[in-house]
């Protein structure tokens, strides 16, 4: 066995093909093309099949990660995906927008003297395989319970929970605010990381698995969760996510020019301003494009500028490369894109012309101090060192805030004072009987797959409360 690993880890990881950055950069194509199914398989046999497999324990939904790959590796596709299945309702999602390197694998033998399994390349192609060449054939569900489930919200955690549910035997029907599911999926990130026909065949698998979506339901304004009780649902589940805009609060802030990354994203991806004229949707364009920030949000934002025709796109962040919270394929694939990373750099004022129009951006040079709350250093500003920067597009991605529609209207259910719902970590369950929660509503702003844990959290407790009561 000793001598297996050896050679298995002398082979070189596979990389999966992509767009030139060239082209790619002018475009809203996928940028990675997807592996073969002998680039999938030669990948699939570097994995060890660990006996305590740690990539396994840094996945947040516990897929069984060294069982799907043995099945691959094996050429049987139709098990591996059935087997993603079992564990994740959302496999082309997660292949391609999970932070695979600091959670699954992040913890690969492999990867501790040389390159991981390509663990989320593996995940996407057994996903793709099969939307393109599966029978369509759906996993089994138990007997009908009787039970109805509300699940209010259709991103990765409310996804995830209908997912759960529909298979464990209750009615299940999803509320949407949009005209569109997906949430973030489809709002948020771009055409070019994750395609909205994607998303659209993860839905439909969970419709034709018997969810029922029901899009334009604003649920605390057009129906409570009172009234949805009334109705006869059993239990609700609240998947809002954060979606409240967040602005830094300096001079200038109200010039035209000026956006929060939340509009900007949600008029290119969900509304498909990116397909101008085919279709109309308005979207400000820049030829100087600034976006301030660091993270995937920021990233997605200034690629889709440069899509969108910008000359010059630049990200400033306050802090150094170390602490960019975006992940490092998002942040590589930027740069070879031509995008401009202002790193120590603070702005201080929004600069406008006589018309009220943004032209330019007064920034500070920032150095690093002590470690702040979150554990990296705090960026401390050096006197004098004020600059300009051209800029006649800004988009402000500094996070996000609680979505608070239904939050506002549900005197029940405990806040804390970030508005953010208060919810057991273990099982999601709010201070509302019969109402559970998760994802970024609970959290803030995270990632899909941290969401998608959270509702497999709480679809096991609710299933638990309506076979068994609270």
């Amino acid at each position: 066995m000793a001598e297996k690993a050896v050679n298995k880890e002398k082979k070189g990881r596979i990389p999966m093909p992509e767009q030139d950055p060239k082209v790619r950069a002018r475009n809203f194509l996928e940028v990675p093309t997807g592996y073969t199914p002998k680039m999938a398989q030669e990948e699939a046999s570097r994995c060890l099949q660990c006996k305590k497999p740690a990539c396994v324990q840094g996945c947040p939904v516990g897929v069984d990660i060294p069982g799907f790959i043995d099945l691959l590796s094996q050429g049987d596709l139709t098990g591996a995906i059935r087997n993603l299945w079992s564990k994740n309702a959302l496999p082309a999602v997660c292949g391609r927008v999970c932070p695979q390197e600091s959670q699954c694998e992040g913890q690969c033998i492999l990867g501790k003297k040389g390159e991981a399994v390509a663990i989320g390349n593996l995940e996407r192609f057994c996903a793709d395989y099969e939307r393109e060449n599966g029978t369509g054939e759906l996993p089994p569900k138990a007997a009908p319970t009787g039970k109805k489930v509300a699940v209010v919200g259709s991103g990765p955690s409310g996804l995830t929970v209908a997912g759960d549910l529909i298979v464990k035997g209750h009615d299940v029907t999803i509320f949407e605010a949009f005209h569109k599911p997906g949430g973030v999926l489809v709002y948020g990130i771009p055409e070019f990381r994750l395609p909205k026909a994607i998303v659209a065949q993860e839905v439909n698998f969970l419709e034709r698995l018997g969810v029922k979506v029901v899009c334009n339901a604003v649920v605390g304004k057009t129906v409570s969760l009172d009234e949805l009780f009334e109705e006869g649902f059993d239990a609700i589940y609240i998947g809002v996510g954060a979606g409240l805009p967040r602005f830094m609060n300096i001079p200038g802030e109200n010039l035209v020019g000026i956006l929060s990354a939340n509009e900007y994203l949600t008029r290119a991806n969900l509304m498909k301003a990116y397909k101008y004229p085919e279709v109309d949707t308005p979207i400000p364009l820049g030829k100087n494009v600034t976006v301030l920030g660091a993270g995937n949000v920021a990233m997605d934002a200034a690629r889709t500028a440069m899509r969108l025709g910008a000359e010059s796109v630049k990200i400033v962040y306050r802090r150094s490369r170390e602490e960019m919270p975006a992940r490092g394929a998002e942040i590589h694939h930027a740069e070879e894109e031509g995008i401009e990373l202002f790193l120590l750099t603070n702005p201080t004022k929004y600069i406008g012309n006589d018309n009220g129009r943004l032209i330019g951006m007064e920034c500070l040079k920032m150095e690093l101090g002590e470690p702040d709350a979150s554990g990296r250093r705090r960026p401390v500003a050096i006197k004098g060192s004020e600059f300009e920067i051209e800029t006649d597009l800004c988009i402000v991605a500094v996070g996000s805030g609680a979505n608070p529609l239904l939050t506002a209207e549900t005197p029940k259910i405990q806040l804390n004072k970030w508005g953010n719902i208060h919810a057991d970590e273990k099982n999601g369950k709010t201070t509302m009987k019969g109402v559970w929660a998760g994802g970024d509503i609970v959290t803030g702003a995270a990632t899909v797959i941290l969401a998608m844990g959270a509702g497999r959290q709480a679809a096991d407790s609710m299933h638990e409360y309506l076979t068994l009561g609270w």
